[in-house]
């Protein structure tokens, strides 16, 4: 592990309490909720058998590799974690079923309780329950183990890497998200969807036939779990003006909040030029990509008042958009973005074999070619995409500052993208779908998507809308702020903060903005923050120094949102 350690600012007042004792689902918020984040008993072992004793203590969710969680060393592949807590309920808690929640392991995890294996999970990046009822004691006795093998390519894994180093990071073992109990009755809501189209709204919830809606102070009856209504005088969602309807679902047993927000996507030709539109208007999408790593925490921030600053800090720079690059995030950090107004271009997380030649060199200096029907042929692995992208969907599809899903990046992973495109458009029509990012055109794509780095950009028309979806990644070492002194990685390498701002405004100004007017839909800096070695962030890895100037952003926004 690196020396670093320049810890988050807001590290003490997270470690003050329990970490991220927040309600972690707000799409679907009911009153029960005891959370179980806190120091755990831990153990490593190659052995797979539960141990009799632990000799360290883990803070909970943050995952073993970070300074957060107090163990702060590598964990080799094909390693056991084992994590115990006990734990006893409140007296009133109980209603009449409890279920135990997870917000996410990496990657495979066992749950044990007062003994007995309770279930498994598959897949590091998707929350999971079992319900306890019948296991439920006064005191009790909570053990998860989980195990993770990067080297089989098999389930997502994104940036994460073993041999970390330059565009690669450190990789994520165990819990890293919330573990926490809810008690629900008999017959209980177990899921809300919500169904926008215009000013129309559909809300099913999963798991009860009577309920009723209460919107805007009005009851509405829903019939086998299902109500539709018209909305009066809407009000549509953007990131200048992010407007929310909250909503109740009561049952007969129970009440849950939610909220959904309207908004509108198309592509339409304006002027003989593809357009992107937002609300029936021409949009630009001004993003950064966001790869969703912090110093301390590695997956995981300090506590969810980061991912707030972090979107606000990047909207008082002027962008409207980040791309969530192949990582998926706790559900708050969604929610912030639905409430606080930024766009969202959400990544698939690949996975699959990646080869540097193919998938990175060869693209980048121009052989792009490529018939990816054939590519990553191996079932087992497109099936465990194919799964995890609907689960993808399943999590995210509920927050309107989703506005695009992102299925493959760069080759990585990539197989038969026209065919994943008819898949994702089949489970959700209603968002823009970027098939391959970057380069390998497999087919079927609602964007002409370039990455663009080394070399000035040259806009070339299309007949679709033309997406810069990743650009920049101008590097710039600020001392005392480096994880890696002594290595770096990054796309051009400037001296000081004014050689940076000079050089990102002129990028802008010469290359990006001239080209909205002839079909520029979008465009993604990279990135947010310095990661690891990679030192081309707007701020630095710590967050505790934004390397670019505000008025040169100011000025840029201003120049983008003037030319749409």
């Amino acid at each position: 592990m690196s020396n670093y350690n320049q810890l988050y600012t807001k590290q003490g007042k997270n470690l003050s309490g329990t970490p991220w004792n927040i309600y972690p689902r707000p799409l679907l918020k009911r009153n029960s909720f005891f959370c179980l984040n806190g120091k755990w008993d831990f153990e490593i072992s190659k052995n797979s058998e539960l141990p009799a004793d632990y000799s360290k203590t883990i803070l909970v969710p943050f995952c073993p590799e970070s300074l957060l969680s107090g163990v702060n060393i590598s964990i080799a592949d094909k390693t056991y974690l084992f994590y115990k807590t006990d734990f006893t309920l409140p007296k009133n808690f109980i209603n009449q079923r409890v279920i135990l929640n997870f917000g996410a392991a990496d990657n495979i995890a066992d749950i044990y309780l007062n003994g007995k294996h309770i279930g498994t999970h598959c897949g590091g990046y998707f929350p999971f329950s079992f319900e306890i009822t019948n296991e439920i004691l006064e005191n009790n006795t909570l053990i998860v183990r989980t195990y993770d093998d990067l080297s089989d390519n098999l389930y997502p894994y994104g940036k994460q890497k073993q041999k970390r180093g330059g565009m690669w990071y450190t990789p994520v073992s165990g819990l890293w998200q919330t573990v926490w109990l809810e008690s629900v009755p008999t017959e209980y809501i177990e899921k809300i969807d919500t169904v926008t189209e215009n000013n129309k709204v559909t809300i099913t919830a999963t798991g009860v036939k009577t309920a009723t809606v209460i919107l805007d102070n009005k009851e509405y009856k829903m019939e086998d779990g299902v109500c539709e209504t018209i909305i009066e005088n809407p009000v549509y969602w953007s990131p200048e003006n992010p407007y929310l309807y909250n909503f109740k679902i009561k049952t007969e047993y129970e009440s849950v909040e939610s909220y959904f927000a309207l908004r509108t996507l198309e592509i339409k030709e304006i002027d003989g030029v593809s357009r992107l539109l937002l609300n029936g208007k021409p949009y630009f999408f001004h993003g950064v990509l966001d790869q969703g790593y912090f110093s301390d925490g590695l997956f995981t921030p300090a506590s969810p008042e980061c991912f707030t600053e972090e979107i606000l800090r990047l909207k008082s720079l002027g962008f409207n958009m980040l791309r969530k690059h192949i990582k998926i995030e706790p559900e708050f950090f969604y929610y912030e973005c639905d409430r606080l107004g930024i766009a969202v271009f959400q990544d698939m997380v690949n996975n699959g074999k990646y080869s540097f030649l193919g998938d990175t060199a060869l693209p980048t200096v121009g052989f792009k070619s490529k018939n990816d029907k054939h590519s990553h042929k191996n079932p087992k692995t497109r099936e465990i995409f194919m799964d995890s992208m609907k689960k993808t969907v399943a999590l995210l599809k509920n927050h309107p500052s989703i506005c695009e899903w992102t299925i493959f990046n760069e080759g990585w992973g990539q197989f038969n993208s026209s065919a994943m495109y008819d898949l994702l458009k089949s489970i959700d029509a209603t968002r823009f779908i970027d098939s391959a990012s970057g380069w390998f055109k497999g087919g079927k794509n609602d964007f002409d998507s370039h990455h663009v780095y080394f070399k000035k950009y040259k806009f070339a028309p299309s007949k679709k809308p033309v997406f810069l979806s990743e650009f920049g990644g101008y590097a710039f070492a600020v001392k005392e702020h480096l994880f890696n002194p002594k290595k770096s990685f990054g796309y051009k390498t400037l001296k000081n903060k004014e050689e940076l701002n000079s050089a990102v405004e002129k990028l802008y100004l010469e290359q990006v903005i001239p080209a909205i007017k002839n079909g520029l839909c979008a465009a993604v800096y990279t990135q947010v923050s310095d990661v690891e070695d990679e030192i081309n962030g707007l701020f630095t890895y710590d967050r505790k120094v934004i390397k670019v100037s505000k008025k040169v952003m100011k000025k840029i926004a201003k120049e983008i949102y003037k030319n749409i």
